[in-house]
């Protein structure tokens, strides 16, 4: 079985889609969920879905580590004509996942407590972005 995630985004950050993820899965009994986005500039992660500053820390520890290419630290990038924010996507999609997989229980993800599953947007103007499911 299988299908894609369509994720619109408005800019950087986490964009979670566990609840569409779990209505996916709903009805489906056990095996494992692959996720995979379709993208060179954005990443999946599993990451806390309690309390919304796990989120803004994590982006703002992406920003410091991996800033603009206008940023003077930044002067060796060559990669620079499609904007400031494009090369260091693709640095940051570069150190995280670009795939999960989740094992699945009587057709529901067998996340933690606290976990939610998150696109996490790297490019700073809206996207459509896809990611491709597989559940067998």
């Amino acid at each position: 079985m299988h299908t894609t995630f369509i994720i619109p985004t408005s800019g950087p950050g986490l964009h979670e889609f566990t609840r569409e993820v779990a209505a996916w899965l709903e009805g489906q009994g056990d095996g494992l969920l692959t996720l995979f986005v379709r993208h060179t500039s954005c990443s999946l992660l599993i990451q806390e879905n309690a309390d919304p500053e796990v989120q803004t820390d994590l982006q703002a520890f992406f920003h410091r580590l991996v800033p603009p290419s206008d940023d003077p630290s930044m002067a060796y990038l060559r990669h620079t004509y499609e904007g400031p924010d494009d090369m260091p996507a693709h640095i940051k999609a570069a150190m995280l996942p670009v795939s999960l997989s989740i094992p699945v229980r009587g057709g529901r993800p067998m996340l933690g407590t606290w976990q939610g599953i998150y696109l996490f947007e790297h490019r700073t103007r809206p996207h459509r972005r896809e990611v491709a499911a597989y559940f067998a």
